[in-house]
């Protein structure tokens, strides 16, 4: 089952890369499940105002083989908040993150000594968030970073590909690459790898 942390402020797009992948891979592969959780169920207040509902809390979340933490403009406040890092500190899933979804994962302590990435491009005036990862870790250019079994991923649409890597992953890479066919993605995903690349390290 995968868990995909949500926070206020989190960004639509995001949303569109986990739900979105895995509810099209799920025709696929009908055992995969996946639930969105937030510090507390209920309604969660994206970025620009879309609204959508965690299906549960820190305190009642069931077990997760997968957690995919999102990013976005809330990424800020989300770093802050004790229960979120404590969550994230003990949690026995896969954790991978897309976007500034990183920048949580940092906060927690969970990049200390491995490479990583995150969102790179900004809009004029802001900081790459690339450029603010601790310095303990390796900001790769790469699309995608897995160290060890942890994964980071790019931002923007770059977090479709992540999660297809989860996905293959859980589910092999045949429910990936159905996927990605049906979602016609598979020349993006071959692009993206091919221009930035994968940075795995076992």
């Amino acid at each position: 089952m995968y868990g995909i942390l949500i926070y206020d402020g989190v960004e639509p797009i995001d949303i569109g890369a986990t739900y979105g992948v895995l509810s099209m891979a799920k025709r696929i592969a009908p055992d995969l499940s996946y639930v969105g959780i937030a510090r507390t169920a209920g309604e969660v207040v994206c970025a620009n105002g879309m609204r959508m509902v965690a299906d549960h809390g820190f305190q009642d979340a069931p077990e997760f083989t997968d957690l995919i933490v999102t990013g976005g403009p809330g990424w800020v406040e989300a770093s802050r908040d004790p229960a979120t890092l404590d969550y994230l500190q003990g949690s026995a899933a896969r954790i991978a993150s897309i976007c500034t979804g990183a920048m949580i994962l940092a906060a927690a302590g969970l990049l200390e000594a491995r490479q990583a990435t995150t969102k790179r491009e900004v809009f004029q005036g802001e900081q790459a968030p690339l450029d603010l990862l601790p310095g303990s870790v390796d900001a790769r250019h790469a699309a995608i970073v897995d160290d060890r079994g942890l994964v980071t991923g790019g931002g923007g649409s770059l977090g479709i590909d992540t999660v297809f890597y989860c996905l293959a992953r859980s589910h092999g890479d045949h429910v990936a690459a159905e996927t990605a066919r049906v979602m016609e993605y598979t020349r993006a995903l071959d692009a993206n790898r091919a221009a930035l690349g994968y940075a795995v390290t076992n």
